[in-house]
């Protein structure tokens, strides 16, 4: 419902993106906006979209629409979940805890990085009963790691994505240029600082008090370059987890994945974060579906996601249309983090719901199985 006042954050995308402009640190927004090189995957993420068109049906019932979506035998009210957004700390001080808070009253999953600003047993305890997926970057100490998996399901999280496109950080101009990189400053490393077995690799030091040994530790193990299919087993050996994989856009890797007794799949380029120039994600989608539906004789047992894009409800019609059950999203709520704390990130999903909801009813849709690739259709250009 319309208000008589104009709403305390703003609606649109681009207003959005501006006003964080102004109110974050020069560096901070760098961070959280930029990608790699030019920055042309992150342009390329955004046309995709327009080159997909929705075809509205009319004359449907649709007075009430049901956007929920079951996902690993559980039911979540609609497709959009909270994309792993690592070091929330440099955009509002309330960080991760903020964005639980919000995920939690709309009932909108939220996927805790390995780089969150505070520890994963603390993001979980704010959650509460509320669904929370772990992200898992992959460290190189496989010690690190076990204890990583360990501690996300002691703390109730109910599935870990292993994000595999970033085995190292992607050329990130703007970065590079500030000369910043937040981690350097012990910033989105509490994960690890606090975790026993890396403390191990400090030899009893307290990684707080001896910051630039325990960083380095830090950056000598972030990632692992060296990771095949066959190091899946070891995951996989290690958690009662289901394993989402995240960074998918060939079909190739998702029939490989599926042989591999993967759970779940992330088409996403992170964002446009890692290689400039990559392919669009949701050029990937459609073929990345397909792959699954084959591997699997068509009966979508492992669930495709889609993430890099997402931007308003049209969006996520558009990606479901292609196949995805689900989507992610990223830089929306963190600039309505870094604007409003809490209350912009529930803002920012409020808008986003109210908007999908619509679209969906617009569309000639009562509900996201009837949503199809008859949906939509390719622009003409």
């Amino acid at each position: 419902m319309l208000e008589d006042e104009p709403p305390e954050f703003p609606v649109s995308f681009e207003d959005l993106e501006e006003r964080a402009r102004e109110e974050l640190s020069e560096e901070a927004f760098a961070y959280v906006a930029g990608g790699a090189g030019s920055e042309s995957t992150v342009a390329a993420n955004d046309r995709a979209f327009d080159d997909w068109q929705i075809v509205p049906r009319i004359m449907r019932d649709v007075s009430d629409r049901d956007l929920s979506v079951e996902l690993f035998d559980r039911e979540y009210p609609s497709p959009v979940m909270l994309a792993p957004i690592g070091v929330q700390s440099i955009v509002h001080e309330d960080a991760e805890l903020a964005v639980a808070r919000a995920a939690s009253d709309l009932e909108v999953p939220m996927i805790c990085s390995s780089v969150s600003s505070y520890s994963i047993e603390e993001v979980g305890d704010e959650l509460g009963e509320s669904p929370g997926w772990f992200q898992l970057y992959w460290s190189s100490d496989r010690s690190v790691a076990a204890s990583f998996l360990e501690r996300a399901e002691d703390a109730g999280y109910e599935a870990v994505v292993v994000t595999l496109d970033t085995p190292k950080m992607g050329w990130r101009e703007r970065d590079i240029e500030l000369g910043y990189l937040p981690f350097l400053e012990a910033q989105g490393v509490k994960n690890y600082f606090e975790d026993p077995a890396f403390r191990d690799r400090l030899d009893g030091a307290d990684p707080w008090e001896n910051q630039e040994e325990a960083i380095a530790s830090w950056q000598a193990c972030f990632g692992d370059a060296s990771l095949t299919w066959d190091d899946l087993e070891w995951l996989q050996d290690r958690t009662d987890l289901p394993i989402v994989i995240k960074g998918v856009l060939h079909p190739d890797d998702a029939r490989e994945a599926v042989e591999r007794g993967v759970d779940g799949l992330i088409v996403s380029n992170h964002g446009g974060r890692q290689v400039d120039g990559a392919i669009p994600a949701l050029d990937a989608l459609p073929e990345v579906v397909d792959a699954v539906d084959d591997a699997t004789g068509g009966d979508r047992e492992v669930p495709v996601l889609f993430d890099s894009g997402i931007r308003r409800g049209s969006d996520v019609v558009r990606a479901v249309a292609l196949g995805a059950d689900a989507v992610l999203l990223g830089r929306p709520y963190a600039y309505g983090l870094g604007i409003g704390g809490e209350d912009g990130v529930r803002a920012v999903l409020e808008n986003l719901l109210a908007d999908l909801d619509l679209t969906v009813g617009l569309s000639g849709c009562a509900c996201l199985e009837e949503i199809d690739r008859a949906t939509i259709r390719r622009a003409d250009r």
